[in-house]
C-alpha cells in the first residue's frame, strides 16, 4: 500500500494519534546526479506528465498519486475536524463583509462607459457598457462559469469601431486560454476561435485584424505572436514574431495613443520592443532598441516620441524619450534623471502631462509633470504605510488621472485627480459590509528592523487598538521577497477576522522585493538569495524582542516563491515559529531549475541561477527546502497546492510534506490541502476561495486556542 490512513481515535494525545494516522507515502529512491554529486529523491515518483493528469486515472502511477493526494486531504479534514464550526463561521463573516451587488467605477472609451458588476450570490461578474444610460451586457460571467469547476476570464478587448469584442477564457486553470469573438450589436458569437493562447489580444485599427500570443504547449512559455484576420481559419494565421531565446517571454499590446502596436520581449535581465503602425497591420516590424544583456526598458508613445523607462546607466531606472524616427538609444534624451534614492516603476502618458509612479523609502509616490509649463509636483498622502497605484486611464486627451489608494487601515479607494487644478475627488471606497467596522479601531505602524548585516528592513504592522502587545500576543508575519515584486501594505477586509480576534499582522519587506529600489532586489537573488531568508528570520526575532509577540505565538506565511521562503526559514530557524502556512510553495528548487521542460524554468535562471553551473548548484542546494530537511523538530505547518498548478507543480509540496513527515521528530501538525480542480491562483470566483482562507485562519486560531 502506498499509504496508510485510519480514522479511529484512541485515548492517546490528539497530536500523537494524528501523527500515527498520517498518510505514509511509499519511498522509491531515485538517484539524481550532477557535478559528481548524488541526491536521493524518495518521492520522485509523484511527478505526473500533463498527459497523465489530463487522463485522470489512466495508469497505476496516476492512480497512486491521486490516491495519495486524496489521503492527504482526508487527513487534513480529520485533523481540523474540531475547527469545522469555526471554519464555517469564518467563511460566513468573511463573505458577509463583501458587498454582494457591487460594481466597478465606470471608465469611458470611444464614447462608451465600461464597467463590471456583480449580482447577489454570483461568483462571476457581468462585463457591461453603457451609452445614453442603456446597458449592454458584453459578457455574462455567471452564465459562462455555470457548472464549471474553474472559470477565468483573462481579458477582453473591443475593436475601435465599438462593434466587435474579443475575449479569452480558461476552464482548466493552466493558463491556456481560448479566444472567442462576439458581434456586440447582435450578441452573435463568431465562428473564429483560437485555442492555447496566453489570453493576450490586441486589435489593429482596421477592426478586422487581431494580434495574439501563443504559449509553448509544454513549458507554457509565451513565445509566438500571430496575426489573425476575422473570418479566416486559425490555421491560416500568420506568425509575425517568434521568441527563439527560451529565457525570454513575449507579449503584444497597443500604445495608449492607439497609434502603434508593440511586441515586447523580456526576461529577468533584458528586454526589447518592436512596433508597427496600428493603422497598417501588415507593416514590417521595427525594433526600438535591440536587446542587450543587463538592459531593461519599457516604451509607450506620445506625439512624435516614444517615452522610455530604462535602467541604461541608471540602476533605479530613469525616464527618456526619443523621436519615433530615431529610436536607437544613442538618440534618447533624458526627461527624469536617475536618482539613488528613488526607483522609477512606471509611466502614464497624457497629451499634456506625464505621471510617473515612483518608490522612495519603500512607499509609492505619483510624480506629475506638466508638459506645457514644465512644473512638477507629487500627489501627497498621509498614512505611515500605504499603496497608491495608477488605475484605468484609457483616454490620452484627459486632464484627469484615476488612481487607487489603500493602506492597512483604509479600504481601497478610487480617486479622480485633476492634473491641472490638483483637486481630487473620491469616486468610491470599498464598502465593508459590517456595521461594527471603523478604520479608527485599527492601528498601523511602520518600523525598521536591523538585519544581521546592518541593513534596515521595513516592516508594516496593523492590529486592533484593543490588542495589547506582549510575548503572548499572536502575530502573523507575511513575506515574499522574489522577482523584485513588492508586497505593499494594502487593506484587507478578510484580514479583519484575525485582527478582531487579537492577532497582529505584519509584512516584512525583505530583500528580493523592490520596496527599497532596484538594489533591494539585486541583494536578494542569485548568490545573495539567502539575504531574503535571513531578513525574514531577523524580522521575526526582532518582533519578539520588541514585545510584539513571542516564539510560541509567532506565525509565518508566504505563497509560491514566498512558500520557498517558508520552507527555508523553518529549516534555518524552526524554533522561532509556532506555525507556518505555505501556499503553492516552490520548495524543490534544485530539481525544478534543472528541468527545462517545466514552465517558468528557463526564464528564471537570472532569478535563481542555473544549477547546471556548479557554483549555482551548490548555492541553491544549500537552501533548497526539500534538500535541507533534517531529523529535528519543526513548527506546525499547513501546506496548500493545486493539482493543475503550472507554475509550482503539485508534486513539489507533496514531496516536501512526505519527506518532512518521514524525518521530523515532533508531534506538531503537518497538513496538506490539494485542490484537485485548480491551479496556481487557487479557486475562481468571488467566494469559493475564502473556504481555503477560512481553513488557514482556523488553523492559526486553533493553535492559539481560539475557537470562536
Amino acid at each position: 500500500m502506498p499509504f496508510v490512513f485510519m480514522v479511529i481515535l484512541t485515548s492517546q494525545s490528539f497530536a500523537q494519534e494524528m501523527k500515527k494516522q498520517a498518510p505514509d507515502a511509499t519511498q522509491r529512491p531515485e538517484i539524481l546526479s550532477i557535478h559528481g554529486d548524488d541526491r536521493t529523491d524518495n518521492y520522485f515518483w509523484m511527478r505526473l506528465s500533463d498527459e497523465q493528469k489530463e487522463a485522470k486515472k489512466a495508469d497505476s502511477q496516476t492512480q497512486e498519486v491521486i490516491n495519495y493526494l486524496n489521503a492527504e486531504n482526508d487527513y487534513l479534514k480529520v485533523s481540523l475536524a474540531r475547527t469545522e464550526k469555526l471554519q464555517e463561521q469564518l467563511y460566513k463573516e468573511i463573505t458577509a463583509r463583501i458587498k454582494q451587488d457591487d460594481s466597478s467605477v465606470p471608465y469611458t472609451k470611444n464614447g462608451f462607459s465600461y464597467y463590471s458588476r456583480f449580482e447577489k450570490g454570483e461568483d462571476y461578474p457581468f462585463i457591461c457598457r453603457k451609452q445614453n444610460e442603456t446597458e449592454i451586457i458584453l459578457l455574462n460571467g455567471p452564465e459562462m462559469g455555470k457548472g464549471k469547476a474553474y472559470f477565468q476570464l483573462a481579458g477582453y478587448e473591443v475593436s475601435n469601431d465599438n462593434n466587435l469584442l474579443a475575449y479569452s477564457v480558461d476552464y482548466i486553470s493552466r493558463r491556456q486560454y481560448t479566444i472567442y469573438f462576439k458581434e456586440i450589436s447582435t450578441g452573435k458569437i463568431l465562428k473564429d476561435k483560437i485555442e492555447n493562447t496566453s489570453g493576450n489580444i490586441v486589435w489593429a485599427n482596421d477592426n478586422k485584424t487581431v494580434f495574439y500570443a501563443k504559449n509553448d504547449p509544454v513549458t507554457l512559455r509565451t513565445y509566438r505572436i500571430y496575426k489573425h484576420t476575422l473570418g479566416t481559419d486559425e490555421s491560416k494565421d500568420e506568425l509575425v514574431y517568434e521568441e527563439t531565446d527560451d529565457t525570454f517571454n513575449c507579449h503584444v499590446f497597443k500604445t495608449k495613443s492607439d497609434a502603434y502596436i508593440m511586441i515586447g520581449s523580456h526576461q529577468t535581465m533584458s528586454s526589447e520592443y518592436r512596433y508597427i503602425p496600428a493603422d497598417q497591420p501588415d507593416s514590417e516590424w521595427k525594433i526600438i532598441q535591440p536587446r542587450e544583456r543587463g538592459h531593461e526598458y519599457s516604451a509607450d508613445h506620445l506625439g512624435d516620441d516614444f517615452y522610455i523607462v530604462t535602467n541604461w546607466e541608471a540602476k533605479n531606472f530613469r525616464l527618456m524619450k526619443t523621436p519615433v524616427s530615431k529610436t536607437n538609444k544613442s538618440n534618447w534624451t533624458e526627461v527624469i534623471p536617475h536618482r539613488e534614492s528613488v526607483y522609477v516603476e512606471g509611466l502614464e502618458l497624457f497629451n499634456n502631462y506625464l505621471v510617473i509612479t515612483e518608490r522612495e523609502n519603500g512607499l509609492n509616490a505619483l510624480h506629475v509633470i506638466d508638459l506645457k509649463s514644465g512644473e512638477e509636483h507629487n500627489i501627497s498622502f498621509n498614512d505611515p504605510a500605504y499603496v497608491v497605484e495608477v488605475s484605468t486611464n484609457v483616454e490620452i486627451s484627459s486632464e484627469v488621472l484615476r488612481f487607487s489608494y489603500t493602506s492597512l487601515t483604509t479600504p481601497n479607494s478610487i480617486y479622480d485627480y485633476n492634473l491641472r487644478t490638483r483637486e481630487r475627488e473620491l469616486l468610491k471606497m470599498q464598502e465593508v459590509v459590517d456595521p461594527t467596522f471603523d478604520p479608527g479601531n485599527y492601528i498601523s505602524e511602520r518600523i525598521y528592523i536591523t538585519a544581521r548585516d546592518g541593513v534596515k528592513v521595513p516592516v508594516s504592522i496593523v492590529y486592533h487598538k484593543d490588542t495589547k502587545r506582549s510575548s503572548d500576543t499572536p502575530l502573523l508575519l507575511y513575506g515574499y521577497g522574489s522577482y523584485g515584486y513588492s508586497i505593499d501594505p494594502y487593506f484587507s477586509s478578510v484580514r479583519l477576522s484575525l485582527l478582531n480576534r487579537g492577532f497582529i499582522f505584519a509584512i516584512a519587506h525583505i530583500r528580493g522585493g523592490q520596496e527599497m529600489g532596484r538594489p533591494w532586489y539585486e541583494d536578494g537573488k542569485l548568490l545573495k538569495k539567502k539575504n531574503t531568508f535571513y531578513d525574514f528570520i531577523d524580522c521575526g526575532k526582532a518582533l519578539c524582542e520588541k514585545g510584539y509577540t513571542g516564539p510560541q505565538h509567532l506565525y509565518a506565511q508566504g505563497g509560491s516563491a514566498g512558500g520557498l521562503l517558508m520552507g527555508a526559514v523553518i529549516n534555518m530557524a524552526p524554533e522561532l515559529w509556532n506555525g507556518a502556512i505555505a501556499g503553492v510553495p516552490f520548495v524543490d528548487v534544485v530539481s525544478t531549475m534543472l528541468d527545462e521542460s517545466i514552465p517558468l524554468t528557463t526564464g528564471e535562471f537570472d532569478e535563481w541561477g542555473n544549477p547546471k553551473d556548479k557554483e549555482y548548484y551548490d548555492y541553491i542546494k544549500s537552501y533548497s527546502p526539500y534538500d535541507n530537511i533534517e531529523a529535528k523538530d519543526y513548527p506546525n505547518l499547513l501546506v496548500t497546492t493545486g493539482y493543475w498548478d503550472s507554475q509550482v507543480q503539485y508534486w513539489e509540496p507533496a514531496k516536501w510534506v512526505a519527506k518532512l513527515r518521514d524525518l521530523k521528530t515532533d508531534d506538531n501538525l503537518l497538513l496538506m490541502y490539494c485542490d484537485m480542480d485548480v491551479g496556481h491562483g487557487g479557486a475562481s470566483g468571488r467566494f469559493k476561495r475564502y473556504k481555503e482562507v477560512a481553513m488557514e485562519y482556523a488553523f492559526l486560531l486553533d493553535l492559539e486556542g481560539i475557537n470562536k
